[in-house]
């Protein structure tokens, strides 16, 4: 028995924590090391020279979403 399978091209549903940094002007892989290093928001936005809530946010959709969030299949 054969399948009509379409092929789906998956999709973002959520920008890419790295989009999000670079928007921001956030160093992704320093604030991923402080993340690592459970470092504050705090302590991240001095080392980086950002807003402490621009860190918050960033911290907030990596905590939900994690870094990417693909959905769909091929």
């Amino acid at each position: 028995m054969e399948e009509d399978f379409r092929s789906r091209t998956p999709w973002n549903w959520q920008p890419y924590l790295s989009e999000m940094c670079e928007e921001v002007g956030v160093n992704y892989d320093r604030f991923m090391e402080g993340l690592a290093n459970n470092k504050s928001d705090m302590e991240i936005a001095g080392e980086l020279d950002v807003n402490p809530r621009a860190i918050g946010h960033l911290r907030e959709h990596f905590e939900n979403y994690g870094i990417g969030s693909v959905l769909g299949q091929d």
